[in-house]
């Protein structure tokens, strides 16, 4: 009777071993407590073609809009000697802000509305919340900073110059961009506090901090409670002193017995609000509000309005309906007609 022979070490070894590939990579993320690698951001993935193609078209329009518009006013306000004020120092700073802002997310969304990789990997979409959130903490406040200039150049005229000072304006741009920058930094770690086991479908166009935080494992609701807090610090305190600035300039306005330039003050106040009111109002829902209030619909719409809307109706409300900023428009064209036309 012949008895069959067990099985080699190589043989066993052979057979434990039924995915080699593993042993590189996925490993690595066990020792991390990470299995998700990247993400996929499901954006507009669902729609039709031709709802894609049609939404492609719009956004690229719109982005190109804004980059123009914007980079036409960081052209202006910093070679124009005549436009040497802090309003348009800090409007410089603001469509700096705006650009970086939308090229962190738009031109990404445009590339999956038209390829069908919709992945990002997990760093990419760590660098793309830091941007995001540095970029868009650093205009909240200098949102407020513009809004407590225009209430100094309207209430206190005779004393403009000696309170919003060129140290004082480089001051406050540098707060603004320092806050940005340590608050992104603090929601960046609140935001992958936690490892990430779950689906790594993203519902959005962009890797937006509430809905990664859904996806991870442990204790989400302390990263969402450590969020609230921080937005309220971040948004509502900026817009408490953008309506207290703009209501004192009303009220300053009032109060005066001629009634000259009263239209010309509430259109530009109302016009200013309705900027902060869409950016405000769409980032508080989606950091202050339960996830469970939330859904694609809601989501992808306010995601929208802030992060393309507003950069492209900033330049439009802020400057372009000022005498002085288009006749500095007409400066820098004309400049570069004649340049243009000596070159031939």
């Amino acid at each position: 009777m012949e008895l069959k022979q067990s099985p080699g070490k190589e043989a066993r070894a052979h057979n434990r071993i039924p995915f080699p590939a593993r042993t590189a990579t996925q490993m690595v993320d066990l020792r991390n407590s990470s299995t998700v690698t990247e993400f996929i951001l499901v954006g507009f993935e669902k729609s039709s073609p031709s709802t894609r193609a049609f939404l492609f078209i719009i956004f690229l329009v719109l982005y190109s809009l804004a980059m123009a518009m914007n980079g036409l006013i960081i052209f202006i306000t910093w070679t124009d000697p005549r436009l040497n004020s802090p309003m348009y120092f800090f409007l410089g700073h603001l469509s700096f802000l705006d650009v970086c802002f939308i090229t962190t997310m738009i031109p990404q969304m445009l590339a999956h509305l038209v390829i069908k990789n919709h992945t990002i990997s997990f760093v990419s979409c760590m660098a793309q919340m830091y941007l995001v959130f540095f970029m868009g903490v650093a205009e909240c406040i200098l949102l407020a900073f513009m809004a407590y200039d225009r209430y100094v150049a309207i209430c206190h005229p005779l004393n403009y110059d000696q309170i919003m000072s060129q140290q004082v304006c480089v001051c406050l741009v540098g707060i603004s961009w320092t806050f940005g920058l340590i608050n992104g930094i603090f929601l960046e770690y609140i935001s992958f506090r936690n490892p990430f086991f779950k689906d790594n479908h993203i519902e959005n166009f962009f890797c937006e901090a509430p809905i990664v935080i859904a996806l991870s494992s442990g204790d989400t609701q302390v990263s969402m409670k450590l969020i609230f807090a921080d937005a309220i610090v971040v948004l509502l305190s900026p817009m408490v002193l953008i309506v207290t600035s703009y209501a004192r300039i009303l009220a300053s306005i009032l109060s005066r017995a001629s009634s000259s330039g009263w239209g010309k003050t509430f259109s530009t106040c109302a016009s200013h609000l309705t900027v902060v009111i869409f950016l405000y109002s769409s980032a508080m829902f989606s950091y202050m509000n339960p996830r469970s209030t939330h859904g694609p619909d809601k989501d992808k719409p306010l995601s929208l309005l802030y992060t393309i809307i507003t950069p492209m109706c900033n330049p439009t409300i802020y400057s372009f309906r000022n005498k002085e900023m288009k006749g500095a428009m007409r400066r820098a064209l004309g400049r570069t007609s004649l340049a243009q036309a000596e070159s031939v």
